[in-house]
């Protein structure tokens, strides 16, 4: 028979947590599951999802109002007439994320441009995501994001920044993207020494793909701040005036363009995430301002993916990354071995700029994605979708929300306040007669 101090030992913090972390590695387990047996076929040595994640990353839309019209915008014509989702909705799908996907998934905090949200409510749903055990990331155009609303956002949880900057954006005054990096030089130093992971992301056109070697020589200058370069190739969706990709674009052709800046190769077929026609993703170090392939050997990346496939790595801390990764290599002698070799290699080869750098080194990853036009959506990539978009009935590839923005976005909302059901009409907002009073005393 337990005694009290028994019962109390049983029901004591310590325990209650450990209880706690065991539920949810069950909970993450099953989510990881469910994503293998969705990859079928594309369950690869080399693939991501299904092993190490469930889930590339899940969009968390928060307004779809925004303070510019690109060229090549993805919402729809009907987006600025939608009000902002109530915050107990926004809430609500922040749990729906964890449900399906898992902690320590990546949310995408996105719009239309985020900041355009009460920045108190924007604060409020970082902190609720990071609270819960999930990783936020802002993605925004920069323009409304203050130094002051990054710190913040940081104190509240924010472990990523995600800059969309080109072309598409109009801007009077600047013609290229080379003009464009007075701005992205801007924002570099409004996030300069905070603790958190810097992107980029530029959306690829006739108009500025001849530009992608320029743009990759500007990160690798910076890359002691900027930690990924991300491109989206142009797609036939939402509300943009440019419709149809120009043949020049291609999967194929940016990541050539890619490496022709970074001035080295680049394994872009090494590492796996989704769909192989979706996404490619490369990643280097930086030393002394040039480049050095990460991922020139497979087979060691997929041994390690697979041995450390619960290992999480903190992007946002470096130092804390190589801590971890120096903590786990230690416990297992034959891997130090292994270690040793693949990134001896790779510190021999950059010797010289090592002395001149000062030792030095940065990581730099090089991303791009190829959305699909909304005419032409390949259900086995949209069965295979590694970037979701969470809506108000569960989680939606990016490609097929895109498609069909309308059929998601004005699609009434069922609340419950104080008990009553109230309809919550995305055009017009909750009527003020179908909010209940508050209550006296």
């Amino acid at each position: 028979m337990k005694t009290k101090r028994d019962l109390r030992s049983l029901f004591s913090k310590s325990n209650l947590s450990k209880v706690r972390n065991k539920l949810e590695e069950e909970h993450i387990v099953r989510a990881i599951n469910r994503t293998r047996e969705r990859m079928g076929g594309f369950f690869e040595k080399n693939q991501v999802l299904g092993r190490r994640a469930s889930i590339g990353c899940v969009a968390l839309e928060i307004t779809q109002r925004c303070n510019l019209d690109c060229s090549l915008c993805y919402l729809s014509e009907n987006s600025e007439d939608v009000k902002d989702l109530p915050i107990e909705e926004i809430y609500r799908r922040i749990d729906e994320i964890k449900n399906h996907f898992g902690a320590g998934t990546d949310v995408q905090i996105t719009g239309g441009d985020p900041t355009m949200r009460d920045t108190k409510e924007l604060i409020a749903i970082v902190k609720r995501i990071r609270d819960i055990g999930l990783r936020p990331t802002l993605m925004t155009n920069g323009l409304k994001a203050s130094r002051a609303l990054i710190e913040e956002l940081v104190s509240a949880g924010l472990n990523d920044i995600a800059f969309h900057m080109d072309t598409t954006f109009g801007l009077p005054g600047y013609k290229n993207e080379m003009s464009l990096n007075k701005l992205r030089l801007k924002y570099i130093d409004r996030v300069k020494g905070l603790p958190i992971a810097v992107i980029f992301n530029t959306t690829v056109h006739k108009g500025n793909f001849h530009e992608i070697p320029d743009l990759i020589r500007f990160f690798r200058k910076h890359a002691d701040v900027v930690g990924m370069a991300s491109f989206q190739l142009q797609a036939d969706t939402g509300r943009g005036e440019w419709r149809k990709r120009d043949d020049v674009i291609s999967l194929e052709s940016v990541r050539k363009k890619i490496s022709e800046g970074a001035g080295t190769k680049i394994s872009w077929d090494t590492v796996l995430i989704g769909h192989p026609k979706c996404h490619k993703i490369g990643i280097a170090l930086e030393c002394n301002g040039n480049l050095y392939d990460l991922n020139y050997d497979p087979k060691f990346f997929n041994d390690f993916l697979e041995e450390f496939r619960h290992v999480i790595l903190e992007r946002k801390d470096p130092k804390k990354v190589v801590f971890t990764l120096v903590k786990e290599l230690s416990q297992r002698p034959e891997w130090l071995a292994k270690a040793g070799k693949h990134f001896g290699k790779i510190l021999w080869s950059m010797r010289k700029d090592l002395v001149k750098g000062k030792g030095k080194v940065h990581k730099l990853s090089f991303f791009v994605q190829n959305f699909m036009d909304a005419s032409a959506l390949d259900e086995e990539r949209v069965h295979a979708c590694s970037f979701m978009v969470m809506t108000g009935q569960g989680p939606v590839s990016m490609c097929a929300h895109n498609a069909k923005r309308d059929e998601y976005i004005l699609k009434p909302i069922e609340l419950s306040k104080e008990g009553k059901k109230i309809i919550w009409d995305p055009l017009i907002g909750t009527p003020p007669e179908l909010i209940p009073a508050p209550s006296v005393g």
